[in-house]
């Protein structure tokens, strides 16, 4: 059975390889062997041998798996948390109004 395997850009994959460089380390710092996160993970010791490599093909719930028993959750929700580009486009797209301020007059 061959599996799918994904083309992805060179900066990508310097990115993935430094993704699963730094799990790598979390997991060597807090002294857990490789079995033992795998297993709290429910993933297969290959997995997270792939995900430590960063390899591309392994799906984002087993990274999330990993970093959850490495204590390292919270850094989940850093993923795509400051949007520049995006802000810079939507408030390209925003229209812009200028109104002429109201004067009241008292009589």
């Amino acid at each position: 059975m061959s599996r799918n395997t994904c083309i992805i850009l060179p900066v990508l994959q310097r990115l993935m390889t430094k993704a699963g460089e730094n799990i790598h380390l979390a997991r060597l710092r807090r002294n857990f062997s490789a079995i033992m996160v795998a297993e709290r993970a429910g993933i297969s010791r290959n997995t997270l041998r792939a995900i430590e490599r960063g390899d591309p093909n392994v799906g984002f719930g087993a990274y999330a798996k990993i970093l959850l028993c490495l204590g390292l959750e919270d850094d989940i929700s850093l993923l795509g948390k400051d949007d520049i580009l995006g802000r810079k486009l939507q408030d390209a797209g925003l229209p812009i109004k200028v109104h002429a301020r109201r004067i009241k007059k008292n009589l």
